[in-house]
């Protein structure tokens, strides 16, 4: 029954009048809700009800999973429940049932006591106050025990069988080996079958101890049938082949076992399953010292009795009068009537009472010494296991604090609004293609585009001005696959196989849009021979290039019939057919109205008029256009050029990780020195500023000396004055000029430090500059070798960015900034990182994921989408948290190449306002003569890396 705010869901019940008037007024006309069998009077009532039960308040008893509406938490209980009970072995069923139902105390041995026994029965009820407990008495009691039909678990030697229980021994049989082998007899099995197992046992009035002596488990004797042997991968891999036709040989026998070599799955029997059986097959009233009792239904169906015997009626009532008896001393000690008269009792109630009151007490002493002792273990378990950042993403949630402090819960919205991304995978396909180009644009001879002009390329429709950049692609790449191994006409060959084999299963034509396929080979025999041939200059605009398209599809064909079925390349026939023929009112409505350069117009109308490729490639779809591109690219990877490329490549990252190497040591170096030369600097400074105020003071006292040789100390004094005077100034000057140069010198050595510390830092200037030369350097070489994402958020969600990679820079000519795509690409996680999320089957990851990316930014394996407006990717970069693995790394890497991110996606949003025009112009300008499409950027595109010998 589903709970609200932990409380269970009562269904309204008719009211009186409304039963009465069931008789008298069989035809009033009331509100009744389907769902729960409720009858309103009224439709304010009916609509309240119905109201309520949408709130998502509601949580389903079973599972404990909240916010839901009522409706939903019926559902999952009942699915819940059909998912115990398919697991829940069926043979167990009623002996389980019948422990926990307060029918079913069955009569017990002659040396046991009634009163024994009605004194066991109410401690055990006290103790089966909870359902944890009965869950624990009922576990202890079965584990051990079996009953017949039921699905076991038995361990033969190390390996362990499936088997089926076919025949139950009772303890009795333990010495009658002969009992137990004639189990064939047929008075022996009817006898068997009479006699029910484990009655003593399963009976939870009786102490453990008691039931284990009078039925003991561990006497019990199983035969079994071997059914299979458990599915353990782990465990095959590491017996050998010989024991492996032992094992079968088990299969299929009988044997004899007990309960040591026994057990049951845990995914049909554990205190979990068990506990969620139990609360779903017995209920229990709300009064005090009720009993557990199994539903009617439930109890109807596996034939237990639904009246409470006497005896236990007796139990059950004398336990619910002690507990009311017990509450109601409590009160009258704690809370009752000042005035009340107490009765006078006797030494020996005085001193039970004294007893009761004492015991009460230690038991209240004794849970709070050991709630104490809980609390500090889990405070030391806590302080021992501090939790440490950088941890596991997942296991990071935002705390009230750090959303007081502006951390956003929801990651920005990413758009979706992508190129060909309406087909699932075209996207994608177009997206490494451009990758590849550019990647080895150096081998293949081929200047570098942005993804914007590629994308209008691959939409450009109009065959009048032939798109250069479209021509210089396929040609070489083209130009590239004749180093690649091929078979002559092994597309037709294999188109052939795949008609006979659709003929066998019909007789009806192989027609393909309206082209049979003896029309499409007989077409396909006159186009492309000698493609691997044909010259196709760059100076002569690569003139032929689609019949040498069509002709390398032929020949190289038969690995994409390989991969059809692996959507590499399934639409060959229909892409050859479109290339190869054309409607027969094509010429009339192109010349009807004008077409558009960059939407194709799709064909209704069936293909019966042959063309030339160089006519028809143009009104492809894009998606087939991406495929042609993407299966180029493919198989170009196998190719010579490509290789020796990469291996380049490689030898050129062993060089730059040298150069890093030394370049940061030689910087460390000047640091130190730069550091060295500071605190040198301060000193000499200091003394040179000394020395000017000492020679300050020198030139003073010669002015004090002066004066003092014009005073008449002495007669002596006066007649050597002349003599006196001229000797101290004689002295003074001189000293005075060996500290001026002294100063002079200290000065030239400060300066010579300064002039040496800016030296040095420009020397570290230059240092940090060829660093980030080489990060760029190798960022391009590695790009070429192998791509990879800059790293993975919290729910491996993989972040690309995919400029400045191969022959493309992020820096041209006087230090403009240049891009590729200019945005910022999300995809969703990998199958692989998928499985990583689904086992954390505790968390509801989808729910959290819903919370923090939004319910249309959960992007699922195979999804894309892209930031490329600045403040949502400032918004991005500071959703990340640092706490987690992932998401730091994710965002070093951010912040390592921010400048030249930022700098791209600027340059992009220049570019795309100064080229951009209104729909309205952009039609408008169509009509008129002077309107020319070869000036948009991707008609404007030069190869300046061609070939032009070729």
């Amino acid at each position: 029954m589903p709970t609200c705010r932990r409380k269970r869901v009562v269904l309204t019940e008719p009211s009186e009048a409304l039963l009465q008037a069931a008789t008298t007024d069989p035809n009033r006309e009331v509100f009744y809700l389907l769902e729960t069998g409720e009858i309103f009077e009224t439709y304010e009532a009916y609509a309240a009800r119905m109201s309520f039960y949408k709130l998502k308040q509601f949580q389903c008893e079973v599972t404990g999973k909240s916010g839901l509406d009522y409706f939903q938490a019926v559902e999952s209980e009942r699915e819940e429940a059909r998912t115990l009970h398919h697991r829940f072995s069926e043979p167990l069923k009623p002996a389980v049932l019948r422990a926990v139902q307060w029918r079913t105390f069955l009569p017990h041995p002659p040396s046991i006591d009634v009163s024994v026994r009605l004194l066991t029965f109410l401690l055990l009820a006290e103790v089966m106050g909870r359902l944890d407990h009965l869950v624990e008495a009922v576990y202890e009691r079965f584990k051990d025990r079996y009953f017949k039909s039921e699905r076991v678990v038995v361990d033969l030697t190390g390996t362990k069988y499936y088997a089926r229980v076919e025949k139950v021994y009772p303890p009795k049989y333990n010495a009658d080996v002969g009992a137990r082998d004639a189990y064939k007899d047929s008075s022996l099995s009817s006898s068997l079958e009479d006699e029910q197992p484990h009655v003593i046992g399963g009976d939870l009035t009786v102490p453990t101890k008691e039931a284990n002596i009078h039925d003991n488990p561990a006497l019990y004797f199983y035969w079994v049938h071997i059914i299979e042997l458990e599915k353990d991968k782990g465990h095959e891999k590491k017996q050998g082949g010989s024991k492996h036709t032992e094992k079968d040989n088990a299969i299929g026998s009988l044997m004899e076992v007990q309960c040591g070599m026994m057990s049951r799955d845990r995914l049909s029997f554990s205190k979990s399953i068990l506990r969620r059986f139990i609360r779903d097959c017995v209920d229990r009233d709300a009064a005090v010292a009720s009993p557990w009792t199994v539903k009617p239904s439930i109890a109807k169906r596996y034939g237990l009795d639904s009246v409470m015997p006497e005896e236990t009626r007796k139990g059950v009532e004398n336990i619910k009068k002690g507990e009311i008896d017990k509450r109601k001393k409590v009160w009258e000690d704690k809370e009752g009537p000042p005035n009340k008269k107490q009765k006078k009792m006797t030494p020996a109630q005085e001193e039970r009472a004294e007893k009761r009151e004492r015991d009460a007490r230690e038991k209240i002493e004794k849970q709070k010494q050991a709630r104490e002792e809980a609390e500090r273990l889990a405070a030391e378990k806590k302080k021992k296991k501090p939790v440490r950042y950088p941890t596991e993403d997942l296991d990071v949630r935002l705390g009230e604090k750090d959303k007081k402090a502006g951390i956003k819960v929801q990651r920005p919205h990413a758009s979706r609004d992508l190129p060909f991304n309406e087909i699932p995978g075209t996207f994608e396909a177009f997206l490494m293609a451009w990758n590849f180009l550019v990647v080895y644009g150096q081998p293949l001879h081929l200047s570098t585009f942005t993804l914007d002009e590629f994308e209008h390329a691959i939409r450009h429709t109009l065959i009048d001005s032939p798109c250069a950049l479209l021509a210089e692609v396929h040609s070489t790449l083209i130009y590239n696959l004749r180093t690649v191994a091929f078979q002559r006409h092994s597309a037709l060959v294999s188109l052939m196989r795949v008609h006979e084999a659709a003929q066998d299963e019909s007789n009806d034509e192989d027609v393909v849009l309206g082209v049979p396929f003896d029309e499409l080979t007989a077409a396909m025999a006159d186009v492309g021979n000698n493609w691997e041939r044909v010259p196709l200059r760059h100076t002569e605009g690569r003139e032929g290039w689609e019949d040498a398209l069509v002709g390398m599809l032929k020949d190289a064909g038969t690995i994409i019939l390989q991969h059809a079925t692996a959507t590499n390349f399934p639409r060959l026939r229909e892409i050859l057919t479109r290339l190869l023929f054309a409607a027969e009112t094509r010429a009339e409505t192109s010349s009807a109205s004008p077409s558009s350069s960059r939407d194709p117009t799709p064909e209704s109308s069936p293909l019966s008029q042959r063309s030339t490729p160089a006519e028809r490639y143009y009104t492809l779809p894009p998606r087939d256009k991406i495929a042609i591109l993407s299966f180029m690219c493919n198989l170009a990877i196998s190719s010579k050029a490509i290789h020796a490329h990469m291996e380049s490549c490689e030898e050129q990252l062993t060089a730059l990780r040298k150069e890093k190497i030394d370049v940061n040591r030689l910087k460390k170096h000047l640091e130190e020195m730069n550091v060295l030369k500071e605190e040198t600097k301060e000193p000499a400074a200091k003394n040179v500023a000394d020395q000017d105020v000492v020679m300050h003071d020198i030139s003073d006292l010669s002015d004090v000396s002066e004066g003092g040789l014009e005073s008449p100390s002495s007669s002596t004094g006066k007649k050597n004055s002349a003599r006196q005077k001229e000797l101290r100034l004689k002295a003074v000057t001189t000293a005075h000029a060996k500290q001026r140069e002294a100063a002079r010198a200290k000065q030239a050595s400060v300066k010579q430090a300064l002039s040496d510390h800016r030296r040095l830092d420009e020397e570290v200037n230059k240092l940090e500059r060829r660093l980030e030369g080489i990060e760029r350097e190798f960022r391009k070489l590695f790009g070429a070798v192998r791509v990879k994402p800059l790293g993975k958020d919290r729910f491996y969600n993989r972040v690309w960015w995919f400029d400045g990679m191969g022959s493309a820079s992020l820096v041209g000519s006087g230090g403009v900034a240049q891009y590729g795509t200019g945005r910022l690409f999300i995809q969703g996680p990998s199958e692989f990182d998928k499985e990583l999320l689904d086992q954390r089957k505790d968390e509801d990851i989808e729910g959290r994921r819903k919370e923090e990316e939004g319910g249309d930014g959960v992007l699922k394996a195979g999804d894309w989408a892209v930031y490329s407006d600045m403040e949502e990717l400032e918004e991005y970069v500071n959703w990340l948290n640092v706490k987690g693995h992932r998401e730091t790394a994710l965002k070093a890497a951010l912040t390592k190449w921010w400048v030249h991110i930022t700098a791209g996606l600027k340059r992009r949003i220049v570019d795309v306002n100064v080229n951009a025009r209104l729909p309205e112009a952009r039609r408008s300008a169509r009509t008129k003569v002077g309107y020319d499409i070869t000036r948009e950027p991707y008609m404007m595109w030069v190869n300046r890396r061609a070939v032009t010998s070729s």
